[in-house]
């Protein structure tokens, strides 16, 4: 095998961006899934027209469905914060289209600025905040569709630097 691939290289799929397809009207694999975010994430115009800020709770708007997947759209406004969650039987694609929230999962905490991207798959357990002074918003593509999203405690997801953290 040769020791100098792009993969070996990059160390990251999701930044070696020249080996993403260019997404099908329906994606099935997770690159294509991948490839979808980016594109809806680089084309403002088909979503931030949509955005609005909620002081009382966080926004979200399903902004696509397809076959077995969903793509929503959500704003957070300073303080606002998913909770320890997981997504159930689907995986995902999380997409920081504008500011910075934070993840946290019992592995540590990473700042997630305009760009950044986390795919997860099912039973993948966090929460998201945003712990900035400005608005952020994401988009999240789901497969399947989100059928549910159970809640979670658990003391051992204190807040720490993750070694290696994306900033991107």
């Amino acid at each position: 095998m040769n020791s100098d691939s792009d993969l070996q290289i990059a160390g990251d799929i999701l930044e070696v961006t020249h080996l993403l397809q260019t997404p099908r009207e329906h994606p099935a694999t997770v690159a294509e899934f991948v490839g979808l975010a980016r594109s809806l994430a680089e084309d403002r115009s088909q979503w931030e027209h949509l955005v609005r800020y909620d002081a009382a709770s966080r926004w979200y708007h399903r902004l696509r469905t397809g076959p077995g997947y969903e793509v929503w759209l959500l704003s957070w406004v300073p303080g606002q914060g998913s909770g320890l969650h997981d997504h159930g039987p689907s995986s995902g694609v999380l997409t920081v289209l504008d500011g910075t929230v934070t993840e946290r999962t019992e592995r540590g905490t990473r700042a997630l600025r305009a760009g950044a991207q986390r795919v997860f798959a099912p039973g993948y357990v966090h929460e998201v905040v945003n712990d900035a002074l400005e608005p952020a918003v994401s988009l999240h593509v789901y497969y399947p569709g989100l059928t549910e999203m159970p809640m979670h405690t658990a003391p051992h997801c204190e807040a720490r630097t993750m070694p290696g953290a994306l900033t991107a």
